[in-house]
C-alpha cells in the first residue's frame, strides 16, 4: 500500500488548497480551476507544474492572502439565491453524474480519463469551440476521482436503505446466497425486502467476500457484523431465504442454528427457484447414468479446443442450427434442461461426430435405451425449466411460489395415469421415438416409479401445500368464507367491516395483493400486519442470481484485485444517490479545509 502524503500550508503559494476525504485522505485542489488531484500529486513539483502550465502565474502567495479570497461555497450560495448553479457546483454535478453512469454501466473507472473525456474535449473543440473545451477540461474525471465519487454515492444509497429498514413497520425479509468469483474468492450477497409507505420494497443490501473459510459460522459472522456495524439489531430480520450447500446455508446448517439462536422467532426458507438441482437425487441408476453420459459428451466436445472447432465446422458443413453447446454447470440448472433438449434434437449429428472422432462414448450414445432415457430427461427438465421461469421475477412471495410448485406436483398423478396407458402426450420428445409396445412398457414402468418418488420428494423438501383454511382470507378477503374463522378470532370483526366497504373492494381489484395490504395499514393495521408477515418473506434467491450476473462484469482478469462492494451497490440498487446533499457536503468539507 502506497504511503499517503500530507498537506503543507506552504503549498498555497501555487494556488492550491486541501480537501479531505471521509477516510482522512488529503487531496490538493486548484483554487483557480477547481481541479482535484490525487494524494500522490500532493508535492511541490506536481502543483507547480500545474500552476505554470495551466495558469501561467507567478507563485508566492501565502495562506493569509488565500483566506481573503471568496470561498467556492460563498460564491455558490450567492448564485443559488438567484437560481443559478455556481461553476463549481456544475463541475461537481457533472463529475458525480458521470461516475454514476459509469457504475450503472459496469465500466472500469479509467474509461473517463482514457476515453470519454478526450473524446468529449475533441467534440467540444470541433463543435462548440475552444471556450467550451476549456470548461469541459475542468471537470474532474480521473480514475481516483471516479472511484471516490462511487464510494460516496454508495454510502449515500446504503444510508437510505438503512433508514428505510429502521422505519419499516414490520420485520424485514433477507435473501442470502453465496458464489465464487473468477479469483476463487467466495462472495456473500444479500438483498432486503421491507415496507415503505404503501408498497413493499426490494433493495440490495451488501456483497462482501468471505476471507478465509466458507463455513456456516463464517457466513453468520459476516451477516451479523454488517448489522452491528450499522447499529441495527439483528432481530429486525423476520425471515431469511437461502440457497446453497447444506453445510453452509442449508436449513440444517450451522448458519441457520446461529441465526435462530440470536433471533428465535426468525423464519428460514430455502429457495424454491431451482428444483432441478434436487431432482437428480431421485433419479434411478439408469436415468442418472444417461444424464452423466450427456455431460461427458458435452465435455468431450467443449472441453478440448480442437474438438470444439471441428464440431462447429462439421455443423456448418451440414447446415444445422445448433453449433455451440452449453457447458453443464452444477448449480445453474436452467442450462441443464436446454442442454438435454439440444443434445436430443442434434442426436444423429452428434453421433456422427463421435464416430468421426473415434470416441469411446459412441457405444453408449447410440444405444436405443440411452436415447429413450435422454428423451424422458429432456422432457422432464423442460417442465422444470418452465416452473422455474414462472418464479423468476421480483416480488415473488412464498404463497405464490408454493402455489406454483403445488400445481406442478398435482400434475404428476395425471401424467402417471396417461403413461400407464402408453399415452406420452406430456412428454413430446419421448412420444416421438417410442415405436413399439415393448419400448413403451419398459419406460412406462420406470417413469411411473420415478414420478411417484419425485412427488414424495417435492412434498417433503418444499413442504408443498396451501395456507390453512383459516388464513386464506389473506388471498381474497371478500370471497373468503368467514365461517372458517373461529368466533374467538379477534380480527373477525375487522374482516367483516373490510368486506362491507365498496371502495376497499375497488382497491383490491386494481392493486397487487402486497400493495393492497400495505394500503390497509392505516385502516386495518392488525389485518395488514398479519397478511404482510406472510407475504414479506422471500421465496427465491432470484435477486442474488441477478446480482451474481452483474458480478461477472465487475470481476474480470484486468480488475481481479478490485473491491467491488461499492460499485455493485450503485450499479444494481434502485435507489438514486442524493446528489445535492453529497455535493453540499463536499463543498462544506472544502470550505473547512481552507
Amino acid at each position: 500500500m502506497s504511503k499517503k502524503r500530507k498537506w503543507d500550508d506552504d503549498y498555497v503559494r501555487y494556488w492550491f488548497t486541501c480537501t479531505t476525504e471521509v477516510d482522512g485522505t488529503q487531496r490538493p485542489q486548484c483554487v483557480l480551476c477547481n481541479s482535484v488531484f490525487s494524494n500522490a500529486d500532493l508535492r511541490p513539483s506536481k502543483l507547480s507544474d500545474h500552476f505554470n502550465r495551466q495558469h501561467g502565474g507567478v507563485a508566492g502567495h501565502d495562506l493569509n492572502s488565500l483566506k481573503h479570497m471568496p470561498t467556492p461555497s460563498d460564491q455558490s450560495e450567492t448564485l443559488k439565491t438567484f437560481g443559478v448553479a455556481s461553476h463549481e457546483d456544475a463541475l461537481l454535478q457533472a463529475s458525480y453524474q458521470f461516475a454514476y453512469l459509469c457504475a450503472k454501466e459496469k465500466n472500469p473507472h479509467t474509461i473517463a480519463e482514457k476515453l470519454v473525456k478526450p473524446c468529449a474535449l475533441e467534440i467540444a473543440q470541433i463543435v462548440l469551440g475552444p471556450d467550451a473545451q476549456k470548461k469541459l477540461q475542468q471537470v474532474p474525471l480521473s480514475d481516483d476521482v471516479i472511484h471516490s465519487r462511487i464510494d460516496e454515492m454508495s454510502q449515500d444509497i446504503l444510508q437510505q436503505v438503512l433508514e428505510d429498514i429502521k422505519a419499516s413497520p414490520l420485520k424485514v425479509g433477507i435473501q442470502l446466497a453465496e458464489t465464487t468469483d473468477m479469483d476463487d474468492c467466495s462472495q456473500l450477497m444479500a438483498f432486503v425486502r421491507y415496507i415503505k409507505e404503501r408498497e413493499i420494497i426490494e433493495e440490495f443490501l451488501f456483497c462482501e467476500p468471505l476471507q478465509l473459510t466458507m463455513n456456516g459460522i463464517d457466513v453468520f459472522n459476516l451477516f451479523r457484523d454488517f448489522f452491528l456495524k450499522h447499529k441495527i439489531a439483528l432481530d429486525v430480520c423476520g425471515s431469511v431465504c437461502t440457497d446453497g450447500a447444506s453445510s453452509m446455508l442449508g436449513e440444517n446448517s450451522e448458519f441457520v442454528a446461529c441465526v435462530k439462536k440470536e433471533v428465535p422467532h426468525i423464519m428460514i426458507t430455502h429457495c424454491l427457484l431451482n428444483p432441478h438441482a434436487l431432482v437428480i437425487k431421485t433419479l434411478p441408476t439408469k436415468l442418472r447414468d444417461a444424464l452423466f453420459t450427456v455431460v461427458r459428451v458435452i465435455n468431450f466436445i467443449k472441453g478440448q479446443a480442437p474438438n470444439h472447432r471441428l464440431f462447429q465446422a462439421f455443423f456448418e458443413e451440414i447446415g444445422i442450427e445448433y453449433s455451440v453447446l452449453l457447458f453443464h454447470t452444477e448449480m445453474r440448472w436452467l442450462s441443464r434442461g436446454q442442454i438435454l433438449a439440444h443434445v436430443f434434437e442434434m442426436y444423429e449429428e452428434i453421433n456422427q461426430f463421435l464416430h468421426h472422432q473415434s470416441s469411446n462414448l459412441v457405444d453408449v450414445f447410440e444405444n436405443k435405451e440411452f436415447k429413450i432415457h435422454l428423451a424422458y430427461l429432456a422432457d422432464l427438465f423442460k417442465h422444470l425449466n418452465e416452473l422455474s421461469a414462472s418464479m423468476q421475477r421480483t416480488g415473488m412471495n412464498t404463497v405464490s411460489a408454493r402455489e406454483k410448485v403445488s400445481a406442478f406436483v398435482r400434475k404428476f398423478p395425471f401424467w402417471q395415469k396417461r403413461i400407464e396407458k402408453r399415452n406420452f402426450t406430456n412428454f413430446p420428445f419421448l412420444e416421438e421415438i417410442i415405436v413399439s409396445d415393448n419400448e413403451g412398457i419398459f419406460i412406462a414402468a420406470e417413469i411411473t416409479l420415478h414420478l411417484q418418488q419425485l412427488s414424495n420428494f417435492f412434498h417433503g423438501y418444499f413442504s408443498v401445500g396451501d395456507l390453512d383454511e383459516a388464513s386464506k382470507w389473506i388471498l381474497d378477503p371478500f370471497l373468503f368464507n368467514l365461517d372458517f374463522v373461529n368466533d374467538g378470532y379477534l380480527m373477525k370483526n375487522d374482516l367483516a367491516e373490510l368486506r362491507a366497504s365498496g371502495q376497499i373492494l375497488m382497491e383490491f381489484e386494481t392493486m397487487k395483493l402486497e400493495d393492497f395490504w400495505c394500503a390497509q395499514f392505516t385502516v386495518f393495521p392488525n389485518l395488514a400486519k398479519t397478511a404482510l408477515e406472510i407475504l414479506t418473506p422471500f421465496a427465491t434467491t432470484y435477486l442474488c442470481e441477478l446480482g451474481f450476473s452483474s458480478l461477472l462484469h465487475f470481476k474480470t482478469k484486468s480488475r481481479s484485485c478490485f473491491n467491488l462492494s461499492d460499485d455493485i451497490r450503485v450499479a444494481i440498487s434502485k435507489k438514486v444517490p442524493r446528489f445535492s446533499d453529497i455535493i453540499e457536503q463536499k463543498l462544506h468539507l472544502q470550505q473547512k479545509s481552507l
